[in-house]
């Protein structure tokens, strides 16, 4: 009977260790948007309070840049300017940059309007607006990983190409010139016509502080 009850009880136990571990497992984050599959749409409020939706932008292509102007991998492609070539390269083609921060009130990189607008003033940055997302809404949508994270859409609203700016994973400013620069790749080659390759690649860069 002894015997019974300690089999009952080793039983319950291990019923109530794998409840625990089911209430603790996190839940599963959303899935990425894929290469070649309709990028989400989204609305969000750029630095002046205007908001911003990306259906508007159907017939342009758009670039998604994650940014946290204190991450030192961010602060490496705007003190060298590479982010701002990159920039002036795409707009002046008409295409749409938008760089989003994601940060969460407390956490590092968040800014008020103003503030992003000074940054993008004091860099010599050329983005069409800055999408404030202290929410994380956007970035966990795309499943934003770094800064920066750049996403490009096609004019068809397709996802084309999401990963790091370039080759060399590095805080490093001189590696920028042996670099491959993915983005302007990208742009190169739907520009031709021709398939983007790679279509994605391993973002790198701090992690984006969303909030709890």
């Amino acid at each position: 009977m002894k015997t019974l009850t300690r089999r009952r009880f080793a039983a319950l136990s291990v019923l109530s260790v794998l409840a625990a571990a089911t209430l603790a497992a996190p839940s599963p984050a959303a899935a990425e948007p894929v290469v070649g599959s309709p990028a989400p749409v989204f609305t969000g409020v750029d630095t002046k309070g205007q908001t911003v939706n990306l259906a508007d932008y159907r017939g342009k292509t758009v670039i998604l840049e994650w940014t946290n102007h204190d991450c030192p991998f961010v602060v490496k492609h705007y003190s060298s300017g590479n982010m701002q070539m990159t920039q002036k390269k795409a707009t002046q083609d008409g295409i749409v940059w938008l760089s989003v921060i994601s940060s969460a009130p407390g956490e590092q990189g968040n800014v008020s309007g103003p503030q992003a607008d000074a940054l993008t003033q004091s860099r010599n940055a050329v983005p069409s607006s800055v999408l404030l997302d202290p929410s994380g809404e956007i970035g966990r949508l795309y499943g934003a990983r770094t800064t920066p994270h750049m996403f490009i859409i096609d004019a068809k609203g397709l996802l084309t190409y999401h990963g790091a700016i370039d080759s060399i994973k590095s805080a490093d400013v001189t590696d920028i010139p042996k670099a491959q620069n993915y983005v302007l790749n990208a742009l190169a080659q739907m520009k031709a016509g021709q398939p983007v390759n790679p279509q994605g690649t391993r973002p790198y860069g701090c992690s984006v502080k969303y909030g709890s």
